[in-house]
């Protein structure tokens, strides 16, 4: 491992200032809805955003200002998604035009995100109102404001930061996200941005970007449902001074295991903090005859309704993992599975070569009554493995969603 996790957040590499304020666009005055992050250059960039057919406005217009590979600025509002909105593009490039000229940089440098209720009219007004404030309170120090800014069913915030060495210079990565429901394995599955201070190109940030996500964020699910707007960017402003990636080498190799690590952990904890959710569930999956196969079980597993509730009772129904591998369309012999579940409380197996054996179900409950519970399958047919992360389903989970938007 060559990265290390250090204390900081999205401003933790070197170039960005970050803010959170409440602007207006939430009822709540107690809750920030307006991010702003910030580079005192011009960056290379990238994103991946939402397989869902309806896209949100700010996606189409980050996909346009990204189309050159360059980024200075994010912009994000809570309380609002705008998307299904006759004149969402209108503001969602209002909100960029805004930023840019408080900023001194072109609209056209921008990323610009929205999270919230879908099909009501965003209101610009509060938006504008609040750019005065929001670039004024800029900060290296303002990380935890953008996190919490962009937080809207979330209970915590979500942050992180590590560093490397490429090339004999520190290079830092930070990111903040948020997301604990419509949260599904088909890239994104949130909003996420990140900050680096390594010097790469547009393309191989590109390409980290897309192979960091599909081991990370594209490996969660919440409750199933993708989101409309669904965007992982990440700015790297190079001033770490290391030479340029511009290609698959060894510092390439580098930096995206550190990206890697920073996505892993966001992933982490937003599965942790599924709605409603009591558990973080991670599904550790091995000896697949191919990555893909062992991908496609794990999220099969993760994602199965009947396993979720089962984990919120701590009940040790292994039948449900079979049957979520049975139906995953994965090339899989349901004679060599065995399955166990693991916490801080213990390890038990629970499965033997795709049948079950005799376990003691008071030590399985105790197991399975933590915060934090490993399943662990192993399909004992080749050398493919791969991690998914999801959450319990609880009668919460019901509860936020039966008036999210009332």
């Amino acid at each position: 491992m060559a990265y290390k996790f250090i204390e900081g957040s999205v401003t933790a590499a070197k170039g960005f200032q970050a803010s959170g304020i409440h602007c207006g666009m939430r009822k709540n005055k107690s809750k920030k809805d307006l991010a702003l992050i910030f580079c005192e250059k011009k960056c290379t960039a990238a994103a991946v955003y939402t397989k869902n057919l309806v896209q949100s406005s700010p996606i189409t217009v980050t996909k346009k200002n990204l189309s050159d590979g360059y980024a200075q600025a994010v912009i994000c509002n809570s309380g609002n998604a705008n998307t299904c909105n006759a004149d969402g593009m209108e503001k969602a490039e209002m909100m960029c035009k805004l930023t840019a000229d408080k900023l001194g940089i072109a609209a056209e440098d921008v990323i610009v995100g929205s999270t919230g209720v879908i099909g009501q009219i965003l209101p610009i007004e509060p938006i504008a109102n609040g750019m005065d404030q929001l670039v004024s309170e800029l900060s290296v120090n303002g990380g935890t404001n953008a996190a919490e800014a962009i937080m809207t069913t979330d209970t915590v915030s979500k942050e992180v930061a590590v560093e490397t060495k490429i090339d004999g210079k520190i290079v830092k990565i930070g990111g903040i996200s948020k997301g604990s429901g419509m949260i599904h394995p088909n890239m994104a599955t949130m909003l996420c941005f990140v900050t680096t201070d390594a010097a790469i190109s547009s393309e191989m940030i590109q390409k980290a970007v897309k192979t960091a996500a599909d081991k990370t964020f594209n490996m969660i699910s919440i409750d199933g449902d993708t989101s409309t707007n669904d965007t992982l960017s990440v700015m790297a402003s190079g001033l770490a001074g290391n030479t340029e990636i511009t290609e698959e080498n060894e510092a390439y190799y580098i930096f995206l295991d550190a990206l890697t690590a920073v996505c892993k952990e966001l992933s982490r904890k937003m599965a942790k903090d599924g709605e409603g959710a009591t558990k973080l569930l991670i599904c550790k999956v091995s000896g697949a005859k191919s990555e893909s196969d062992a991908k496609g079980v794990a999220k099969s597993v993760i994602c199965s309704s009947l396993l979720k509730a089962a984990m919120f009772g701590s009940d040790a129904n292994w039948g449900r993992i079979l049957c979520a591998i049975g139906y995953s369309g994965c090339d899989v012999d349901v004679n060599k599975v065995d399955v166990s579940f693991a916490s801080k409380a213990g390890k038990i197996g629970v499965c033997k070569n795709g049948a079950g054996v005799e376990f003691s179900e008071e030590i399985a409950k105790a197991i399975l009554t933590e915060d934090e519970i490993d399943i662990i399958i192993e399909l004992n047919d080749g050398n493919g493995s791969a991690e998914a992360y999801g959450c319990d389903l609880t009668y919460e989970y019901v509860k936020i969603n039966g008036d999210y938007r009332t």
